[in-house]
């Protein structure tokens, strides 16, 4: 009986972590979520970051375009098996500026918050740019 259980558990073990391979990817296809802010003198890009460091996070800001790509670890914990990889670890988004913006990246800067989000503020003025990435201090 205990080997009957004991296949049983490993089935179940081995579609956990096949389902949260899966669903993994699927986070990676999905863009990340945004919010776009306007204020008189820059655009504010708002990302969903969770669970990354400031060194894993690219912007950059080409022709009113703010692309990010983000690659976060999974931390391992002492005593504890994954069973469910669920989380996606390269993500990426992008915001199209609207068509009349006129900015600079010159200034823009991007600031990764405790919270898990990422800000991206572009003043307002034309060019492109690789955008500075700042993470928040405890």
């Amino acid at each position: 009986m205990s080997r009957l259980v004991e296949t049983g558990r490993s089935a179940l073990r081995n579609v956990l972590e096949r389902v949260g391979r899966g669903w993994g990817r699927v986070q990676e296809r999905r863009p990340l979520s945004t919010d776009l802010l306007e204020s008189d003198d820059a655009y504010l890009v708002v990302f969903d970051a969770p669970g990354v460091r400031g060194e894993d996070v690219d912007v950059t800001f080409l022709d009113r375009t703010v692309e990010v790509n983000l690659e976060r670890f999974r931390d391992f914990y002492d005593g504890y098996d994954l069973v469910f990889p669920g989380r996606g670890v390269s993500l990426s988004g992008s915001v199209d500026l609207p068509q009349d913006a006129d900015v600079t990246p010159e200034g823009a800067n991007a600031t990764l918050t405790r919270n898990g989000t990422l800000h991206v503020e572009i003043p307002k003025r034309g060019g492109s740019a690789d955008v500075d990435v700042v993470e928040e201090d405890d």
